[in-house]
Parts: structure tokens; C-alpha cells; sequence
């Protein structure tokens, strides 16, 4: 018994190995996600997301409205393209990280919000550390 799961192990582990370009570039696809469709978000919302970065205090909105389009819109594309991945990947994880401390402020929450804001908060946690992940994760850039 213990060789046929032993054999079972070996079996899926040769099996991620041999794919762990496709199950990376998948896993990037699905981080990817949320930035792409947050930026193109913001793009047909321009005026309205200046309007809510003003409104939270972030200076030169315009600017900072321009500069987040490109990180998330950008970034989720170079992300599934796999371009400068490791670099690209820390620029995301910081990026995450910054707009959970930013945008998701659950310690000064009313009580109506504090648990949506503290789930975001997590959730924008988690995702950096998926990127930081792929920081950290051997090249994938052939297929062998």
C-alpha cells in the first residue's frame, strides 16, 4: 500500500513539474483579473474615480487616477504576458498593499463598514502575497 501511494505522489508531482509554466501563466491570469477589469473600470469611470481620490484625500487626482489606469489596467496585461514578471510582481504586491492601507482603513471604520473593509483589507493582504509568490517562485520561462 505505502508504494502504490508513493508512486501516486511521484505520478502528480512529475506532473505539476512538467506544467508548472501552464499553471503559472493560468494563476496569472486569475490575479490578473481583478486589476484588468478595475482599470478599464476606471477608464470609462475617469471622472467619477477623480472625484472619489479627491474626495479621500489623495493629492493630484487627475495624476493619481492616470498613474493607478496604468498599474491596474498595464499591469494585469504585462501580468498574463508574463513581462518583467519578477520586478512587475513586486510592483503589484506593493502596489496591493498600499491601496489596502489606502482604500480599506477597517481601524477607523464605522461599525456599518468595518467588516466589509476589514475583508478587503485581508483580501488585498492575500493577493500580495500571491504576487510575492511569483517574486519568489523559480523562472518559468520555458516549458520544460
Amino acid at each position: 500500500m505505502p508504494t502504490s501511494l508513493s508512486n501516486e505522489i511521484r505520478f502528480w508531482m512529475k506532473t505539476i513539474t512538467m506544467h508548472r509554466f501552464n499553471i503559472q501563466w493560468f494563476a496569472r491570469v486569475l490575479m490578473s483579473a481583478l486589476f484588468l477589469i478595475a482599470g478599464v473600470r476606471k477608464i470609462f469611470a475617469f471622472k467619477a474615480t477623480v472625484g472619489y481620490f479627491a474626495a479621500i484625500g489623495l493629492p493630484f487626482a487627475e495624476v493619481v487616477t492616470a498613474l493607478v489606469i496604468l498599474i491596474e489596467a498595464g499591469g494585469a496585461i504585462a501580468l498574463i504576458l508574463g513581462w518583467r514578471l519578477k520586478p512587475l510582481a513586486l510592483l503589484l504586491a506593493i502596489y496591493t498593499v498600499a491601496t489596502a492601507l489606502i482604500g480599506h482603513k477597517f481601524w477607523a471604520a464605522d461599525p456599518a463598514q468595518f467588516s466589509g473593509q476589514l475583508n478587503n483589507f485581508f483580501k488585498n493582504i492575500a493577493i500580495a502575497g500571491g504576487f510575492l509568490l511569483l517574486v519568489a517562485q523559480p523562472d518559468t520561462s520555458s516549458k520544460a
